[in-house]
């Protein structure tokens, strides 16, 4: 049985690590400590999304006439009516992300009915399209926490098996201690559910370094991973078939 406790890393405090197995994963986690980071850049300041472009697929970049992406009482909110998603104009390496998300009402296109479904993409390589060469932070009922890898980005998973998503395609890395999923909306899992209920605010926090990746989410270690590529690029918030929201978003780049 594995046992993980973590400290916000906004106090700088290591993983606390008891291991019984998952012997790689002790080996890439324990006592980690957050680098030192530079001040804080505000991705979204309540205000409006210009520190963003929008991407809508079959639409192209800054055309939203349906205003897929809206700022709504210091929130964005994402209707998921049309996939897509807003995109940073910067391009960063080495940094630490914190944001908070929680889930809309509906879902739609070819993911109504089943569980709702977004994702922070992070390290963007190449083209925009749905979805371009990137980490993916997975949200996702049942599933946040995951990694995925999307066309051709890669990535050593926990187990230390090396993760490459397919051209034009996407693979994931389960999330530490997943459990049994189901694809229904307002799934919750029994064993190794990360997220809060149903209409709370939950914390997304990742650590992006050029030879290691840290997720956390609401505090709890979700997922490592090892040798990313690509290293650096544009940081994205997907509208992917499902209502959501997301506020308080920061990026502090590392010393």
């Amino acid at each position: 049985m594995l046992a993980l406790k973590r400290l916000s890393p906004l106090h700088a405090a290591p993983i606390v690590l008891f291991l019984s197995a998952l012997p790689i994963i002790a080996q890439t986690t324990a006592e980690y400590t957050l680098p030192p980071r530079q001040a804080p850049i505000v991705l979204f300041d309540g205000k409006d999304l210009s520190k963003f472009d929008t991407f809508i697929k079959g639409r192209g970049l800054n055309t939203d006439p349906e205003h897929i992406f809206k700022v709504e009482n210091k929130v964005i909110h994402v209707s998921g009516h049309e996939m897509g998603y807003i995109i940073t104009k910067q391009s960063f390496h080495r940094f630490y992300l914190r944001a908070e998300f929680k889930w809309g009402v509906g879902t739609f296109g070819e993911r109504a009915g089943q569980a709702r479904d977004s994702g922070i993409l992070y390290n963007i390589q190449g083209e925009d399209k749905v979805w371009p060469r990137s980490i993916e932070f997975q949200i996702k009922e049942g599933e946040t926490g995951d990694f995925w890898l999307t066309d051709g980005a890669a990535l050593t998973g926990p187990d230390n098996k090396r993760v490459t998503g397919p051209t034009g395609n996407a693979t994931n890395i389960g999330h530490i201690n997943k459990g049994p999923q189901k694809n229904v909306p307002g799934f919750r899992n029994t064993s190794g559910e990360l997220e809060k209920p149903y209409g709370e605010w939950n914390v997304l926090e990742v650590v992006v370094d050029d030879k290691h990746i840290t997720q956390y989410v609401n505090g709890e270690l979700a997922n490592v991973g090892t040798d990313p590529f690509p290293t650096e690029g544009k940081v994205l918030f997907q509208s992917e078939g499902a209502e959501v929201y997301f506020r308080n978003i920061q990026l502090s780049p590392l010393k």
